[in-house]
């Protein structure tokens, strides 16, 4: 198998298939144990850290944001992350969706391309387009959705190693 910077677009998308996966099961656990799913969605490993819809609104944001940007294309509007279930599953969809339609050609030669993108608290360095996608947004990607995984196990959730690879290897 060849690895190129599209590569990662399949790989973001079976990222995007298991946290809809993990959202559906958090769905169902949670209706089962009487809770509402805007509670589920506020549960958290720790009272510091981001909520679970936080982390799906990452999910859904960088796997479009990231890749346009590699791609040079214009960056998709951020989703909020105050989306109930549905529009959550919806934005998973559309994020799947979006990856769908880049096509190879639009990152090639790309790799080396400088981008300058503003992370938070006035940083704002400037990386090969190829590190960007391949260790900036691919590390925070499984950072969240392992932090989502992490939340769904904290909460009783019964989901094991396989749930992670629900959108395949």
């Amino acid at each position: 198998m060849t690895v190129s910077l599209f590569t990662f677009v399949g790989l973001y998308a079976r990222l995007l298939t298991t946290a809809s996966h993990l959202l559906t099961k958090a769905a169902e656990y949670a209706k089962a144990e009487g809770q509402s799913e805007a509670e589920m969605l506020d549960w958290r490993l720790i009272d510091d850290m981001h909520p679970l819809r936080f982390q799906l609104m990452v999910l859904c944001n960088f796997t479009r944001q990231w890749t346009a940007r590699v791609a040079g294309l214009p960056v998709p509007d951020a989703i909020a992350d105050d989306l109930n279930v549905f529009a959550f599953h919806q934005a998973i969809a559309e994020a799947k969706a979006y990856l769908a339609a880049l096509t190879p050609e639009q990152f090639a030669g790309r790799d080396d391309v400088s981008l300058t993108v503003e992370i938070g608290n006035g940083m704002a360095p400037t990386l090969p387009a190829g590190q960007w996608l391949t260790v900036f947004a691919t590390t925070n990607l499984y950072f969240h959705l392992s932090t989502a995984y992490g939340i769904l196990r904290s909460k009783g959730v019964q989901i094991g190693k396989i749930d992670f690879f629900a959108g395949g290897l």
